[in-house]
């Protein structure tokens, strides 16, 4: 079994992309809504259960070493590796080898992500290989590929140029290493991602382990702007439609007027406390009626429109609705159980899933909420809407 209680983080480069912020200040000591980043990742490796840290510096090094010491504000012991500014990625990893546990996890300084390192481990332990990366899908466009994954979970390239066409991810660190890797490292200065990535490739010992949720970083001040943005503290709430907030209709006439849509009981109030509590609120529906033509794309709006206004009237405001159109078996991405709408609001709205809460009613809504990473809860005769929304409430008082 392979357990993984430490983590990695190559953290000695210049920043160069980040001037002027860099020139006085490390890369990941950029503040972020008046945190350092580091300060993000080291929280979010505590979460996930990680209880050493050992950050390989360079580049003005006493600025994260002064602010973090070995650890006990953070809830983590912390140790360092420190070379020359010079030493490229692998050099920084071969040099703290005496540091490094038989299985570590490997991060860079600027790269965020929701991690569920519980997940990653488990694809990690059923292919057995040196080494697993972590791919962002990339399903947005949100930057170039470099890396291509086959269909068995092995990475069968890596181009650092981002032009090879046949590529279908983005590494992005989060790696799971065998400290064997370490043998495969030469004397000379040298690139982690350049030498050795290549080397693991071709002996099948590198695989991707693939995900749906976009990663965040603090490359550029572009992407510093809207890793802000996900790092906002928000309260983010998903809501199925019917059988939450509505009546279910009956499968044989979806709703097809404002009329036959009638709120459950408590639901109207559920939703005005979650607003007055400034959660933002987005609701994820099926609708395979419109897959099968027993209503239309313009019938749903119109509900969802009256929907709204109706919600704005108690005071409430839903944030946006996501509704998957298609039918049980058009092998969609989006339909419940799968996860897609909940990406897909991430994506759009930099959610974080994974401090999110989604109220559903059956078994393909819990599905789908653990296949998110969403905290999931179903309504039951017992426990409404209105009912769970208290309880949460009253959870955050007591905390």
């Amino acid at each position: 079994m392979t357990i993984v209680k430490q983590a990695v983080i190559l953290a000695g480069g210049m920043g160069i992309r980040l001037r002027p912020l860099t020139y006085t200040t490390p890369k990941p000591m950029v503040l972020v809504n008046k945190r350092p980043f580091l300060e993000y990742l080291i929280e979010m490796l505590r979460e996930n259960g990680i209880s050493e840290v050992v950050i390989l510096l360079g580049y003005l090094h006493e600025k994260i070493t002064e602010y973090f010491g070995d650890g006990p504000n953070f809830g983590m012991n912390i140790k360092y590796s420190i070379g020359d500014v010079s030493y490229e990625t692998g050099t920084r990893i071969k040099n703290a080898e005496k540091l490094l546990e038989e299985h570590f996890l490997l991060l860079y300084c600027d790269n965020y992500l929701p991690l569920n390192l519980r997940k990653l481990v488990e694809f990690h332990i059923k292919h057995k290989p040196l080494a697993t990366v972590t791919v962002y899908a990339n399903k947005d466009g949100a930057t170039r590929n470099n890396v291509h994954v086959n269909d068995e979970g092995y990475v069968t390239k890596y181009d650092g140029t981002r032009t090879d066409k046949d590529l279908n991810g983005v590494d992005i660190g989060f790696f799971i290493i065998d400290k064997k890797v370490l043998e495969l490292m030469p004397k000379h200065n040298f690139s982690f991602e350049e030498e050795i990535l290549p080397v693991l490739i071709e002996k099948q010992q590198l695989c991707g382990y693939r995900t749906d949720n976009r990663y965040y970083s603090i490359s550029t001040p572009e992407r510093l702007q809207l890793t802000e943005k996900f790092l906002q503290p928000k309260k983010v709430i998903f809501l199925d439609r019917d059988g939450v907030i509505n009546k279910k209709p009956p499968k044989a006439d979806y709703v097809k007027n404002w009329k036959e849509f009638a709120f459950l009981p408590g639901a109207i109030e559920a939703i005005k406390l979650l607003s007055e509590n400034n959660y933002e609120i987005y609701i994820i529906t099926n609708q395979p009626g419109i897959g099968r033509g027993t209503m239309n794309e313009q019938d749903l709006k119109i509900i969802h429109e009256n929907l709204e206004k109706e919600v704005r009237k108690h005071g409430a405001k839903i944030t946006a609705i996501y509704y998957c159109p298609h039918g049980w078996n058009d092998g969609c991405e989006c339909r419940k159980p799968k996860p897609g709408m909940f990406f897909q609001a991430a994506r759009e709205h930099h959610l974080d899933l994974k401090k999110s809460i989604f109220v559903g009613d059956d078994e393909r809504d819990a599905q789908a909420g653990e296949s998110a990473g969403c905290k999931t809860i179903l309504v039951t005769p017992e426990n409404n809407l209105l009912q769970i929304v208290e309880s949460l409430h009253r959870s955050r008082d007591e905390t």
